[in-house]
């Protein structure tokens, strides 16, 4: 059962903790020079990083109490992503905790304990929100193409929604193929094809392992956007021309206000969509909240990241400048499970019309 404060990711100790031992993760190893270092690379993704990520448990926040978890929830998961988001962490540990939910027995005992390493394969395209998956799945078998998997060749098996369910497909399964494609920021998505594929059905596909997912995602964005815009603004403060550091200069400071207007309104939209999706209430409002949070981050991130870029100027272009992977992750990442435009399309479809722009 969830007991944390329904106010803001950091506002409740259990959530700062969490926040300080993300830092604490990215921070290690040198920090960004671990990022580049794992870039273009596969798996793409650190095995020690990955030990202490099952070692912290960071994969039971969703778990039910019931099957050993935590069952701490969103607000738990999103507060950790946040903290993850600012080192840019290339793990894909939102994924692989929100498939340790729909686990159970040995499956999630080895997945829980870094054995086995289970991904979520949920999209067929960008913006496919809404729509039936085309992957069937009948007398046990599966069959149909998922894409946009992240860092899928660190995978063990996948949780794929099928027109059957939710069903659990093993990488090395008969039938199964994975191909990568490598993506600007230095990971990479699958593609995975599977053809009259062996699997265990897991349970009924009822929209969430996406939600949460877009959601996490948002959470995610919203660290790497923060952290884009405090090294901007530190950058503002230091970098100076005619004499004078740049930061002074009123126009500069209307494009800084002008971004951290848009991080203040994203954190709002994905904080309360955390609260939102942790309490009890009509599933409906529970997506409508995830699609504002997930239109806000995107938006927020690309924005962010554009205007990062040209008030570092030239050298925010660079590849050996920091600030080019945060614009190069929000690039990558802002259209994965919807862009903005498709979960705008969803939440005005479920959401009345006096009330939208509330």
């Amino acid at each position: 059962m969830n007991t944390l404060s329904t106010s803001a990711f950091t506002s409740d100790f259990s959530l700062q903790a969490l926040q300080d031992s993300a830092r604490a993760v990215t921070q290690a190893e040198g920090g960004l020079k671990r990022v580049r270092a794992l870039r273009f690379n596969e798996p793409g993704i650190s095995p020690d990083v990955w030990r202490q990520v099952c070692d912290m448990g960071w994969l039971s926040l969703l778990v039910p109490e019931s099957r050993g978890g935590s069952e701490l929830g969103m607000q738990a998961l999103g507060s950790l992503m946040a903290g993850l988001g600012r080192g840019l962490a290339p793990e894909p540990i939102a994924q692989a905790a929100i498939a340790a939910s729909f686990l159970a027995g040995q499956q999630l005992e080895d997945h829980v304990a870094g054995k086995s390493l289970v991904l979520l394969a949920l999209q067929e395209g960008h913006d496919d929100l809404g729509a039936a998956p085309s992957v069937r799945f009948a007398n046990g078998r599966a069959s149909g193409r998922k894409s946009h998997i992240p860092m899928a060749a660190a995978a063990s098996a996948f949780l794929v929604t099928t027109d059957g369910g939710l069903v659990l497909v093993e990488r090395n399964a008969a039938g199964v193929s994975l191909e990568t494609l490598r993506t600007q920021d230095g990971g990479h998505f699958g593609v995975l094809m599977m053809v009259d594929t062996p699997t265990v059905l897991v349970g009924d596909d009822d929209g969430s392992a996406f939600d949460r997912a877009a959601l996490a995602l948002s959470a995610f964005l919203l660290g790497a956007l923060e952290e884009s815009l405090d090294r901007t603004v530190e950058f503002l403060k230091v970098r100076e021309q005619f004499r004078k550091p740049i930061g002074s200069f009123q126009a500069l400071q209307h494009k800084a206000a002008d971004m951290k207007i848009q991080a203040v309104v994203a954190r709002a939209s994905i904080e309360g969509a955390a609260v939102s999706y942790d309490a009890p209430g009509p599933h409906a409002v529970r997506k409508a909240a995830v699609s504002r949070a997930k239109a806000r981050a995107a938006d927020a991130s690309l924005f962010i990241a554009k205007e990062s870029i040209q008030l570092h100027g030239a050298i925010g272009y660079t590849d050996e400048f920091d600030i080019g992977l945060y614009a190069r992750k929000a690039l990558t990442m802002a259209n994965l499970y919807g862009s903005a435009s498709a979960h705008r399309r969803r939440y005005a479809a479920l959401v009345p019309d006096d009330d939208i722009n509330g």
